[in-house]
């Protein structure tokens, strides 16, 4: 059976000041990165998406905005409806179509050459990932440089890729184009734009 308006889960419970304050996060993040930043705001989401998905989601998507989903969340009904509901993105099946990737499961995740890198003259068009991943509280230890970082930072987190970091380092010779990304464990996210350099504590 078809998903109705009515049976989808709501979005902000304060639209306006939700998605000012989710800005406001995601900013910082952006310019901290590898340091874990919290959603505060109450937000309705589809089961399959994690919070904090779903408030970038709020805040960053809208009818300008193409997304495209990978494969677990393209075959929960609801994540369409809900997404399309509620910021009226357009849902292209072209990964170097969109503008925002929403990853739920990562270890699929497709090499990030299928996405958009953006061009010489607008590095800008390329496409940020949001990716729900396991913890961002335990697992391995990262080191990340790089502009907004004093010196090194350490994030402890379990990925998914395992190879996530190294399939990142392709910023490097892309720069200024390359991917940004977003990671979310529940309420809990933490950016890793192009410019920060990634590498196994140790190494």
């Amino acid at each position: 059976m078809a998903v109705t308006t009515i049976e989808l889960q709501p979005g902000f419970a304060d639209k306006v000041l939700a998605a000012q304050s989710t800005f406001r996060t995601v900013m910082e993040a952006m310019a901290r990165p590898g340091q874990v930043m919290a959603v505060d705001d109450e937000v309705g989401h589809p089961p399959s998406m994690m919070v904090g998905v779903a408030a970038v989601a709020l805040t960053l998507l809208d009818q300008d905005t193409p997304v495209w989903l990978d494969d677990a969340f393209a075959s929960a009904s609801d994540v369409g409806a809900w997404l399309k509901f509620h910021t009226g993105a357009p849902i292209v099946a072209r990964p170097d179509a969109a503008s925002f990737a929403l990853v739920a499961a990562p270890a699929a995740l497709p090499d990030l050459s299928v996405f958009a890198l953006g061009t010489a003259e607008y590095p800008d068009r390329s496409t940020t990932l949001i990716m729900q991943v396991p913890s961002l509280a335990a697992g391995e230890s990262f080191r990340l440089r790089g502009p907004g970082i004093d010196g090194t930072t350490a994030l402890t987190a379990s990925l998914a890729p395992a190879d996530l970091f190294a399939r990142l380092s392709i910023n490097q010779a892309l720069f200024p184009r390359g991917i940004d990304v977003i990671l979310v464990d529940d309420r809990s996210l933490v950016a890793i734009p192009r410019t920060t350099r990634l590498a196994a504590s140790g190494v």
